[in-house]
């Protein structure tokens, strides 16, 4: 019964509180920024031609059983090619790559940097935290994983970190991201972010959030025995509440302290 209500839940229309995996989740999460909204679209599209396909080709593959059955023609047809199917079923095929190749490759060049960026975080991967930076602001920590004996009420298992990566709502952020140690990988699924943070180079990718919320992720680049606990926990809140955030964070995480 648990399992069933778990899937109806599921495949109910999301919320802007699926911000977090959920039991028994079918699909992506809700995006909450323009990047993740291209992904899901995107999928819409690839997924509404491959169906497509797969009816078309299914239908065809039982009519041919149905017409040319062993009872219906006892003797084979004597014919073997057709040029203009053959160009068919070659021209077809390109046209629809190419279909799935233009709207795909718009999003990669969208996703791949900010022209315009307001602001720069830099992420960088330990094993096995996360450390945040935020240069233009001179705020610098360290996010480690909440025990499960230390949860507060509400707070999520595996999880929910001790310090947040607070960031402000619709306004184009830079982020660049690399490794202490080993190869990491900052993923935050309902921000459609998910590029690695490597030794000795420095990656970058971008994100504009659109919906104020808690959005959670993981390291999702196995890196060691505790790859499962360095969770990532990003708290979206308007312009003027990051403001009032970077005035306290200063005197809390100023980098001239590390």
């Amino acid at each position: 019964m648990r399992r069933l209500l778990a899937l109806s839940l599921a495949l109910a229309p999301a919320t802007a509180a699926a911000a977090e995996p959920l039991p028994w989740a079918i699909g992506f999460q809700r995006g909450a920024s323009t990047t993740m909204e291209g992904i899901t679209s995107l999928s819409t599209l690839l997924n509404g031609i491959i169906v497509v396909i797969v009816v078309l080709v299914t239908v065809l593959v039982l009519y041919v059983a149905w017409r040319f059955r062993a009872s219906r023609n006892p003797v084979p047809a004597a014919w073997t090619h057709n040029t203009t199917l053959e160009i068919a079923w070659t021209a077809i095929p390109a046209l629809i790559l190419l279909a799935m190749a233009f709207p795909s490759f718009h999003l990669l060049y969208f996703m791949d940097r900010a022209k315009d960026a307001d602001m720069t975080i830099k992420v960088t991967g330990h094993q096995w935290y996360w450390s945040y930076a935020y240069p233009d602001h001179g705020i610098g920590f360290d996010a480690m994983m909440v025990d499960e004996s230390s949860l507060q009420p509400g707070q999520l298992r595996l999880l929910t970190t001790d310090n947040e990566l607070v960031l402000p709502v619709d306004v184009p952020i830079r982020i660049q991201l690399t490794g202490d140690d080993v190869i990491h990988s900052w993923a935050v699924p309902a921000l459609g972010i998910k590029t690695d943070c490597t030794p000795g180079r420095l990656n970058e990718t971008w994100v504009r959030i659109t919906v104020p919320g808690t959005y959670y992720g993981q390291c999702s680049e196995l890196c060691g025995v505790n790859h499962a606990f360095m969770p990532i926990m990003v708290r979206a809140v308007p312009k003027g509440e990051f403001e009032t955030w970077v005035e306290e964070a200063r005197t809390k995480f100023a980098l001239a302290s590390r």
